[in-house]
């Protein structure tokens, strides 16, 4: 990793987040740390190394914040001590970054984002998930951790639909990382804050805005899951993200958004308008080479929206979806095996994030993977 800065010679100029920035992307690093009393600090392949550089003094924090947050920020951070934006800088990259304060100082965290999309080929993602993009209506989650890619897939499900289907997409972000030129598609990204003042507002305008395709960067309240279910409902295709680790759980979770007298209906809405669940988990390649992502398909057919239905069954979707490998569903841990078996990732990688680690390892057993 190169050096930025001597790490015993003194600042004499304010510190300029352009070489960290460049630091991190010439690691090849995910995310960029900017905290009081340690050095900065990059993410690379999901584990956190230190820069060549000194440690952060509040004025430095202050002096990054001060270089790269925009004027329309400012005032809401002194309120909130918290904003999420993203910024362009030519030659280095496209990053969101988001600001807070804690114990009185300010810290950054900078995530770089592709510029432009990636191709599901080039994330190894299967060709399932190009057909879920194409769909005309419903709707489709992508669910994860933060930091498992959702955004860059959804990105790259977008970019199928603007090269290959003449639309309108309309995309609700917060902030807008990955930036689309119009394609065979037209396609209107509207930032929070920036552009509209939340997503339940934005939802509710874009049906007066012609779209077919409506991108909603993350279902976070009953009133924008609502406004999600209604506009698929209505004959659009709907496109969301979760902070859930598989699809059982994403679905008790959307209805677990709404009060009990109204569950039963969601669970009919949701059970007519999705059309599939992606949840994906990081994993290091074993070679060292970068991430590989793991990933749960679950597409909706009549079993699986009689599970949703029936609150009973809802508890059996697992199964359903390991049994479903004929309609191409997978679970997590039949994906971790398969990247296990072929040397991908690592045994000890695997079991640390699979759904049923036992279950996990008796199956690489009896497969004379591991003894």
């Amino acid at each position: 990793m190169s050096q930025i800065q001597d790490a015993n010679a003194p600042a004499e100029q304010p510190v300029s987040i352009i070489p960290l920035l460049k630091s991190l992307v010439a690691a090849g690093g995910s995310d960029l740390h900017c905290k009081v009393g340690s050095p900065p600090r990059v993410r690379i392949d999901g584990r956190l190394r230190r820069l060549k550089f000194p440690n952060l003094c509040p004025d430095d924090t202050q002096a990054i914040f001060e270089e790269v947050v925009r004027p329309d920020l400012r005032d809401a951070f002194a309120d909130s001590h918290e904003a999420d934006f993203s910024m362009s800088i030519s030659g280095v990259g496209r990053f969101r970054v988001n600001a807070y304060q804690a114990r009185n100082t300010i810290g950054l965290v900078f995530r770089h984002v592709a510029a432009e999309p990636y191709s599901l080929d080039e994330l190894g993602l299967p060709e399932v998930i190009r057909d879920l993009a194409l769909e005309p209506r419903g709707i489709v989650l992508v669910t994860g951790p933060t930091g498992s890619g959702k955004t860059t897939t959804l990105a790259s499900m977008v970019d199928v639909i603007n090269s290959e289907r003449e639309v309108n997409i309309v995309t609700i972000e917060d902030p807008i990382e990955v930036l689309h030129s119009d394609k065979m598609a037209i396609v209107n990204q509207r930032e929070l804050h920036q552009d509209t003042a939340d997503f339940d507002v934005a939802l509710r305008a874009a049906m007066r805005q012609d779209p077919d395709v409506i991108l909603v960067g993350e279902m976070r309240d009953v009133a924008t899951v609502r406004a999600a279910l209604q506009a698929a409902e209505t004959g659009h295709f709907v496109m969301s993200t979760l902070h859930t680790i598989d699809a059982q759980e994403s679905i008790n979770r959307i209805i677990d958004f709404f009060p009990p007298h109204e569950q039963q209906q969601v669970r009919l809405s949701l059970a007519g308008s999705l059309r599939g669940i992606i949840s994906q988990r990081l994993l290091p390649r074993s070679n060292g080479a970068g991430r590989v992502a793991a990933s749960e398909i679950m597409l909706n057919n009549g079993r699986t929206a009689e599970a949703i239905v029936e609150p009973e069954l809802t508890s059996t979707l697992h199964d359903m979806i390991a049994d479903g490998g004929y309609y191409n569903m997978r679970t997590f841990d039949q994906h971790l095996l398969e990247l296990v078996r072929e040397g991908v990732v690592s045994f000890n990688d695997a079991f640390a994030v699979s759904s049923r680690p036992q279950d996990f390892t008796v199956a690489l057993r009896a497969e004379g993977v591991i003894a």
